[in-house]
């Protein structure tokens, strides 16, 4: 009980989590009288990030940053205009068709939403679509962000619990393209009942350099995903691959990078993946406490006692991630709880790579659900609107974004599938 006061204190009182992870870890050896413990405190928590997986982070964050930087992500709303403009609601599809394509830039479900709304949110009001709609198809559009591959998430996952990230990545994709489709449904269905705009399809010459442009680097995540299934490349080699290529053409073709930004551009990276390896070292060291003292053992023991259905238990566990994720960030969320809540999926035999794709996508709801939602309050901001007007145009795209979250819980064969087909597990 002390131990879960000085944390949520702590973390109300602002901390930074990595070190309210570390304060309730040191509070739960004094409070346990396991005082023994400090003096492996410190090798545990350099162990913790000890690990070759975990040279990914950095790489796909340098991706990441260089991509959005050479100005990536207007080329890609310019390329899916060309396919999918010309439907009614097109900038609606455009929106969604670009989130998807920029998932594996952003690297972050609040920074595409940030990005996505300040482009996208202003011209489709100005094409006639509300506010409320459009920036609820930008704040939904940015969950796909963590599941379509490549995907920060997975990696941070496969590192914690040993699964290969490649076969992680893979696992991805056909539940990102599961909810793509869900969110296209609702955009049509929306279409029918409400009469959003009717678009026109662009003449094909001056389509197709937009088309050309945007396509270009939009190829570098399906090489990075290409390479990593034909055993070509190691996702940590894919990373590498991948910023090269970004920055070649951020540098010389498109111009958009000067290299007097390289080390801006460097030293972002590095506090980003510093406070990212201080997130798992200081969860790494509170779940060996709290494994040493045999909670997740109570843990296994309690489940058992309530349910002994593998599918019951990942619905309760996406209830669990859907209230912390109102009020943590999403990678903080997966750090503090798979640890804990492995020995039990490890019981009732759920295979890992599939319950890696539950945990990645419960995480995000949490952004776009009531009453925190960031990513609810961030695309408000960017379309200037109270409250009720998002929440309205919310209900369909939740609805249809729990539709296949049930479904992915149910049927195990959208994660693990494709990785198995692939020779990856």
């Amino acid at each position: 009980m002390l131990t879960l006061i000085a944390f949520f204190g702590l973390l109300f009182l602002g901390f930074p989590v990595a070190l309210t992870l570390l304060a309730g870890t040191i509070v739960f050896i004094l409070d346990s009288d396991l005082q023994v413990l400090l003096s492996t405190l410190p090798i545990k928590l350099y162990g913790a990030i000890e690990q070759n997986g975990l040279l990914a982070i950095p790489l796909f964050m340098l991706l990441g940053e260089v991509m959005n930087r050479g100005g990536l992500t207007k080329r890609l709303v310019s390329a899916a205009n060309v396919l999918v403009g010309g439907f009614r609601g097109g900038l609606a599809y455009v929106n969604l068709l670009t989130n998807a394509m920029a998932a594996s830039i952003l690297g972050s479900a609040i920074a595409q939403i940030s990005v996505m709304g300040k482009i996208m949110i202003p011209q489709m009001h100005q094409r006639g679509y509300s506010k409320g709609f459009s920036a609820a198809v930008t704040a939904y559009g940015g969950l796909m962000g963590p599941i379509i591959p490549p995907s920060m998430l997975m990696i941070i996952y496969g590192v914690l619990t040993y699964q290969p990230i490649a076969a992680l990545f893979v696992a991805g994709i056909l539940p990102g393209i599961l909810i793509f489709l869900s969110f296209t449904a609702v955009i049509f269905l929306v279409g029918l009942f409400h009469s959003l705009p009717k678009e026109k399809w662009q003449p094909w010459k001056q389509s197709a350099p937009k088309l050309i442009s945007g396509l270009v680097p939009g190829l570098i995540p399906l090489v990075v995903i290409v390479g990593i299934i034909t055993g070509v490349m190691t996702p940590t080699e894919s990373g590498a691959v991948g910023s090269i290529v970004a920055l070649f053409l951020g540098l010389f073709v498109y111009r958009n990078i000067r290299i007097s930004e390289i080390p801006e551009i460097l030293k972002s990276v590095a506090l980003s993946t510093a406070i990212i390896t201080s997130l798992i070292a200081a969860a790494s060291a509170f779940g060996w406490v709290l494994s040493f003292e045999g909670v997740p053992d109570r843990l296994v023991e309690a489940v058992l006692q309530v349910t002994n259905s593998a599918l019951v238990f990942l619905l309760c566990i996406n209830v669990i991630i859907f209230m912390l994720g109102m009020f943590l960030e999403t990678i903080s969320v997966m750090i503090i709880i798979v640890p804990i809540l492995l020995p039990a999926v490890r019981s009732l035999e759920i295979d890992l790579i599939h319950f890696g794709v539950v945990i990645c996508l419960g995480t995000v709801v949490g952004l776009v659900t009531p009453p925190v939602g960031p990513g609810l309050y961030v695309a408000m901001l960017q379309a200037d609107i109270p409250v009720k007007e998002i929440l309205y145009w919310t209900v369909p795209f939740l609805m249809a974004l729990i539709g296949a979250m049930v479904v992915i819980n149910v049927f195990p064969v959208f994660s693990v599938w494709l990785p198995s087909f692939c020779g990856l597990v």
